[in-house]
């Protein structure tokens, strides 16, 4: 089995009485795409602010490969290799797609008090930013400013911005809220290239995108793991069939 680098164990998140997360337990694997799926109000994106540090734990721990970051703030959880992108995009859209990106290597580095004109010669920042922004195949729009993008590319500017701070896992949210077809389609593929060498645990409605990426899925509801496991074996699990997927994700042939 392959290295684990994310391991959270049963977390809790408690607002007064209610329990949003309740003793959730979740591992991510290198080179697997991990897919945390339920219906609103499941508790996915809680877990997904809990495994950030956008949001502090109640109770549990989460571990990035050795290291213990329960308590981490959401920068040191960066440095330590944990990348995140939200539902709403959070670039500069009145900057470049080289500049967003560059910034985010910047910023990574410890490098974000500099002044401008000499982050601009550090081409370990700059190299760094470029290789984030081929890997997404932005490299012909790396001059252009953000906000004239599509919606689509905007996400994969979003997505580049979080390969340039070097992570070993990547925790993505919705990323294909908003996309027609054709963007979803190219979002997917490259979800499906990023995985390897590292480790993608993603929030995602769109059950055919789920299950075309997912080597595991997590299903959550009310706060809680219901089902666990590969995609056949959530496939065909009667509460998660009957309850989540409708019988168009019906026993898989």
């Amino acid at each position: 089995m392959s290295e684990i680098l994310l391991k959270a164990t049963a977390l809790e998140k408690r607002y007064g009485g209610l329990k949003a997360v309740s003793g959730v337990s979740i591992d991510v694997h290198r080179d697997e795409v991990h897919a945390v799926i339920g219906p609103n109000g499941a508790g996915k994106s809680t877990l997904i602010n809990l495994l950030s540090g956008d949001v502090s734990v109640s109770a549990g721990a989460v571990m990035l490969g050795e290291r213990d970051i329960t308590n981490l703030a959401p920068d040191r959880r960066a440095r330590a290799g944990l990348g995140r992108s939200y539902q709403k995009t959070t670039i500069f859209q009145n900057s470049t797609v080289f500049e967003n990106v560059r910034l985010a290597a910047q910023a990574h580095g410890g490098q974000a008090l500099r002044l401008f004109g000499s982050v601009v010669r550090d081409s370990n920042v700059n190299a760094r930013a470029d290789s984030a922004i081929a890997e997404v195949g932005l490299a012909r729009r790396a001059s252009t400013i953000a906000k004239l993008m599509s919606h689509g590319e905007q996400r994969q500017l979003e997505i580049a911005m979080v390969l340039a701070t070097e992570p070993k896992l990547i925790l993505l949210d919705e990323p294909l809220a908003g996309m027609g077809q054709a963007e979803a389609s190219s979002m997917i593929a490259l979800i499906g290239r990023l995985k390897f060498g590292r480790a993608i645990l993603l929030v995602e409605h769109d059950m055919d995108a789920v299950f075309a990426l997912a080597d595991r899925l997590t299903v959550m509801a009310d706060g809680a793991v219901i089902a666990a496991g590969s995609p056949g074996h959530v496939r065909n699990h009667p509460a998660v069939r009957s309850a989540y997927l409708g019988h168009d994700h019906g026993a898989a042939a």
